[in-house]
């Protein structure tokens, strides 16, 4: 008798918003860092999951979530290098010591550099205080093997896009599912960091957005998003837009606080006006 796989489902948890000590905003409104996506794709008996959280707290509900499935987590994927979306990377394999971490291997290196000795920079130490797991919080993972692997019988895909809000972002892609995992190439309704966006950055990001297109996905999860909505594939021209507002706005402002100003004006609706307040901060650091 010929045995078929079980089929692939997806399923999306959103750590809610932390606080975060900063700078106060221009408006005086609250510092917390957005919402964040992880990705749980799993079949009757393996599964998947995407960029840990950052908060020992988040961390701790999305453990508890997971094994609710009552699942084997066999991978945990890490999209990019950014430090919400592998610091608790290690606090989750305490409680799912059998995952094995996958990643880019640009990625891998980046998580490298920026965790010497597997400590925490004194930037995201001053962020979120003792929030945060405890050290060390290096990633030791193998690369996503270039063809692909299987989860449950179905392939899943890694792709390359190169800088989003970062350098080396990557997304994963699971055909059966008309599914990309977008990381923070893809933002849902959802203020997007820009930090890192000048010097052609935003050009770079847009390049990027042309890769997740070429997918021709059906749903797309965003790492940033509003826990309301769906993962309709539309949010990839909303994120178009708003780095094209957003370049426009760069040409007419000098200063930290008009940025913030006229870009909550034009996205009111968008969740956590606090994420350009920290682009404006890396954008007019000099």
């Amino acid at each position: 008798m010929t045995s078929f796989p079980s089929p692939l489902r997806y399923e999306v948890f959103v750590s809610d918003t932390a606080p975060v000590a900063t700078p106060p905003r221009p408006d005086d409104g609250p510092s917390r860092w957005s919402t964040l996506s992880h990705t749980l794709i799993h079949g009757g008996t393996e599964a998947l999951l995407t960029d840990p959280p950052i908060t020992r707290t988040q961390a701790d509900r999305l453990i508890e979530w997971v094994e609710g499935h009552d699942v084997a987590l066999r991978y945990i994927f890490l999209t990019h290098a950014h430090f919400d979306h592998f610091v608790t990377t290690n606090h989750l394999l305490r409680h799912f010591p059998d995952a094995t971490v996958v990643a880019g291997e640009a990625v891998l290196a980046r998580i490298a550099r920026e965790t010497p000795g597997g400590e925490i920079s004194e930037r995201y130490q001053t962020f979120f205080g003792d929030a945060l797991p405890e050290p060390p919080v290096t990633v030791h993972g193998a690369a996503f093997p270039a063809g692909g692997l299987k989860l449950d019988g179905h392939e899943v895909f890694v792709h390359e896009v190169g800088h989003s809000d970062t350098d080396d972002t990557t997304v994963l892609h699971v055909p059966s599912l008309d599914l990309v995992v977008a990381g923070d190439v893809v933002y849902n309704n959802t203020h997007q960091y820009l930090g890192e966006g000048r010097d052609g950055g935003l050009d770079a990001w847009h390049r990027a957005l042309d890769k997740v297109a070429g997918l021709q996905p059906r749903f797309v999860v965003a790492g940033h998003k509003d826990a309301r909505r769906g993962d309709p594939a539309s949010d990839i021209d909303e994120t178009r837009r708003y780095l094209d507002t957003a370049a426009a706005v760069l040409e007419q402002t000098d200063d930290r606080a008009g940025f913030f100003t006229v870009m909550k004006q034009r996205y009111p609706d968008r969740v956590n006006p606090w994420a350009i307040w920290l682009s404006a901060l890396r954008l007019f650091e000099n």
